[in-house]
Parts: C-alpha cells; structure tokens; sequence
C-alpha cells in the first residue's frame, strides 16, 4: 500500500467530481454520496466497522472517523505519522494503525476514540494492518524490511517478529490459525502459521505480477489477489494452485469478499471498480467494470449494507520538471479528499 497521493496523482490530471457520472447505464452500482473530508493531505486504506457503521480514514498524520450514514466526521485518532492502514478489533474494544513515517502502531479504544498507547514495531514502514480473532493478535508488516510485527492486542506487548521472503502487501486471515500475505516484490504470497508465528509455506500468483491486494472467502477456501499486471488471480488458499486469472484495471491496491452476494471486488486507481461473480458451478466472471472516480485505488466493503467506501481527490496539472525532480506529480486541489459511497442500483 502506497499513500495515495504521492503514488497514483501522477496517474491523472484535474478531474472534477461533478464531471463524473453517479452511475454508468445498466450498471449494478452507483455512487450514492460523496462524503467530504477535511484536510489536504495524502491517504491510503480506510476500514469499515459494520457493528457500528463508522469508518476509519487513513489521513496524513492522522485517522479520521466518519459516521458512514451521515457523512460527519464524529472522531480523530491524532498522532498517526504517514497513516497506511487501520485494523478493527471488535473482540478487545480496540483499532490500531500503521504508521508508516515513525514506524509504530498506535492503540485506541474503538468506543471512546482515545489514544491508548504507542507500540514501536521490530522494522521499518509498517504498511498493511491486520487483525487476527484467532489468536487475539494484530499483524504489522514493515514494507521495507521485509518482516511482520506481531502485536498481543490484549496487553499492546510485541509478541514476535515473522521474517518474510520480501516485501509485504495487504494481508487476510481465515480465522481458523493461517494468516495470507502478499508478497510484492517476489510474486508470492506467504502463509503464516498464528500458532507458531512462522511461514509455514509459500507459492507462487503466476500469471500475477506485483500481488498487492489481497481478499478471503473463508467458506470457499478462495484468496482473490489484485495484481500489478491488471490480473485479479483467484488461488485455492490450502493448496496454492491457482484456479483462474480475471482482467481488472491499472493500479490496484484493494481487494474485498462479499459473503453474502458472492462477489469480490478490486478497486484500482486508474478509476475502475471490477466486480467479479462467483457461478453456479464454482467458476468466476467478470460481472461489471464500474467508473469510480480516478485515484480511488483502495476501499473499504460493508458486508451489511453491501456499500463500498473509497476514498480519493481532484488533483491540479502537475508542476513543470527541475533537475531536482524529472517526473513532479500533480498537486491535491484543496478540499478535495472526499469518500465516494457506493450502493447497488435497486
């Protein structure tokens, strides 16, 4: 995961929301609202609570918390130095956050919103968050040292320290004692044992390149992996054989299981949304590509409501190159950063 706006603004230029259409003819989805969010800074994932309909927004330095239904911001996590990605530990009453620029993760109790503590991780960049019900443990993986941080999420204690066999993406658990990662750089994912706080085993996303994110259907044993090459591969999470490649859009960074409809999605910031299907006989297809709004390459899925969040911005020209910088990006036009709410067309 990369904050968004120093990774995808060179994507696009200037894009204005009332340019975008709320929803593409014969569509199954549609932008319901779009939420504005103060600030001006960079993002990255956001979370969705389905217990209490509020989501949790990587900002910058900061994680703001929105009440989903009315679009208000009702909380700040403050303190949270190059924010990547937010894990929900309803169990414990707790959230913690990646902090990628001070490398640690911070505590705070989901009901209050107060911080509870600061826990510095055992690497650097800590990128995809994760929480795992099975052993009460929250999973930071340091994106540039090629290692997972385990945190006891009942006394905020470091636990372990897993080595990975490069560099880590998005991350899912099957509640059931295996942890799923991508691994970017090598074109892997790595499954880790919670029990034993190891890699157990690995394989490969061929014909994926660059595996970034990563979704679960724990019933169907099935890991759904955005990768770099515009591939969503689908792979038998016990065995590791890959079962079907599907084409998605350009820089994908999220990928979610809806349950209930059977469906996964990949958000990608080149503007796209893939929905893909699960068939009657246990097959895939691409159901729909939906506009989105351009740099909205992660999201957040209400298994309850069905409603996928995704956060992005308009972004100015980018500015003329230097010597210093060949390749400027374009810049976030203030005020902005907004949250695109999207609801299935009724």
């Amino acid at each position: 995961m990369k904050i968004a706006a120093f990774s995808v603004a060179a994507l696009f230029c200037a894009l204005t929301a009332s340019s975008i259409s709320a929803q593409t003819p014969g569509s199954h989805y549609k932008i319901a609202n779009r939420i504005n969010v103060e600030g001006d800074g960079g993002w990255d994932y956001l979370a969705a609570d389905d217990a209490t309909g509020r989501l949790f927004v990587s900002h910058a330095t900061v994680v703001q918390v929105v009440d989903a239904k009315s679009g208000k911001i009702i909380g700040t996590i403050p303190d949270t130095k190059g924010v990547h990605g937010i894990a929900v530990a309803s169990d414990v009453h707790k959230g913690f956050t990646s902090n990628g620029k001070d490398s640690s993760v911070t505590v705070f109790d989901l009901s209050t919103l107060k911080v509870l503590g600061k826990v510095p991780v055992t690497g650097l960049n800590p990128d995809a968050i994760l929480y795992d019900a099975f052993s009460n443990s929250v999973y930071a993986f340091n994106g540039k040292t090629s290692n997972a941080t385990v945190i006891d999420a009942k006394s905020e204690k470091v636990a372990a320290t897993i080595s990975l066999d490069g560099k880590p993406e998005f991350a899912a658990s099957d509640g059931q004692g295996s942890i799923y990662d991508n691994i970017e750089d090598k074109n892997l994912v790595d499954v880790i044992d919670a029990k034993t706080m190891k890699v157990t085993r690995k394989f490969a996303v061929a014909p994926g390149e660059g595996p970034s994110a990563l979704a679960l259907d724990v019933t169907g044993n099935r890991l759904f992996i955005g990768c770099g090459n515009k591939l969503m591969v689908i792979a038998d999470a016990k065995t590791g054989k890959v079962l079907a490649s599907l084409p998605i859009g350009d820089h994908v960074d999220a990928a979610a299981w809806d349950p209930s409809l059977k469906r996964a999605y990949a958000s990608c910031g080149d503007g796209t949304l893939t929905v893909v299907q699960e068939q009657a006989d246990g097959s895939y297809k691409v159901l729909e590509t939906v506009v989105t709004q351009k740099g909205a390459k992660t999201m957040a899925l209400d298994k309850k409501t069905h409603h996928i969040y995704l956060p992005t911005a308009e972004f100015g020209p980018a500015p003329a190159p230097t010597a210093e910088n060949s390749k400027p990006r374009p810049q976030i036009k203030p005020g902005t950063f907004m949250i695109l709410d999207m609801e299935m067309v009724k």
